[in-house]
């Protein structure tokens, strides 16, 4: 056979790479199409009625006067609205009711800043059984109602010669409020992140300084909670003023009310006015730290 007559090699053919530039990619317009949700808007107007109706009434009702307040639809705005009632809650004491509550609840505020913040942070630097068995006892005192204790309180009170003093209503609320603060405080320190605390450790910094410059500023939204809840605990406190206070010097607002209550009535303007007079300044403390609170209540389950 010769060479002639051998089958030649095909030449390999190459595939030709298109060098232009590719077009483009057209990017997806994703279009977020709202839907109704007629049940969540019903649930809205029901909520809002609940909480805003009876503050209308309330606040009608206190620019009403006395003869007229139990006569007509409450819902009615009134046709001649008067400010005698809030003229005379300001001229019955209401200015010594109302330093006397902002005393207690400036004082439980300290109490429990001062005495929780260094609670929770043992307890969450703390890793050991017996901080945790300890935490946990001190815990049971969210699920023991102030009702349940306030015999043995009276008498410790009585022995220690606190009774009818601001001192009587401070202790027993600023212990009540610590099982909730201590929580949430626990819940936010938490959020610290470990890596911080090490490097601090590396530069040589104490527990204490580690307190007060890491967790203290980091923990600022837990602290805003707990003032705002302490604070409401003691302004609005009724059963602790009621049974360890008799005297009209250490009355606090809440006992202030039944300076409109006598044997032959009940004056309602001036009650819902002094109720309305009661609840600005802790409305308006709401409203500074009302993102603070929320923020603080978001971080209470850790991380």
């Amino acid at each position: 056979m010769s060479h002639d007559t051998l089958p030649r090699p095909r030449p390999v053919q190459t595939e030709k790479r298109d060098t232009r530039p590719s077009p483009p990619r057209r990017r997806r317009h994703w279009h977020w199409t709202k839907r109704a949700n007629p049940v969540a808007g019903l649930g809205a107007v029901v909520w809002l009625a609940i909480v805003v109706i009876p503050i209308y009434a309330m606040l009608s009702a206190s620019l009403t006067s006395q003869d007229k307040a139990l006569t007509g639809n409450p819902l009615t705005p009134p046709t001649s609205p008067t400010l005698d009632n809030y003229n005379t809650v300001l001229n019955s004491g209401f200015g010594h009711l109302l330093a006397n509550t902002a005393i207690v609840a400036v004082a439980v505020v300290a109490i429990v800043l001062g005495l929780s913040v260094p609670l929770a942070y043992v307890a969450v630097r703390t890793r050991d059984r017996w901080s945790g068995l300890a935490f946990r006892l001190f815990l049971l005192g969210v699920a023991i109602p102030a009702q349940a204790v306030v015999v043995p309180l009276y008498l410790l009170i009585a022995k220690l010669d606190l009774y009818d003093s601001l001192l009587a209503v401070i202790l027993p609320t600023a212990a009540f409020a610590m099982p909730v603060s201590v929580l949430v405080l626990v819940g936010t320190l938490r959020d610290v992140s470990e890596e911080l605390y090490e490097a601090m450790a590396l530069d040589g910094a104490s527990p204490q300084r580690m307190l007060f410059q890491l967790a203290i500023p980091m923990a600022k939204g837990g602290i805003s909670t707990v003032v705002i809840y302490a604070a409401l605990q003691a302004w609005n406190g009724f059963l602790f003023p009621l049974i360890f206070t008799q005297s009209d010097e250490p009355r606090v607002l809440t006992l202030g009310l039944f300076n409109y209550v006598s044997q032959f009535g009940v004056n309602i303007p001036a009650l819902l006015a002094s109720v309305v007079l009661s609840g600005v300044p802790i409305f308006a403390v709401y409203l500074v730290a009302r993102r603070a609170l929320v923020g603080g209540l978001m971080g209470v389950g850790g991380k």
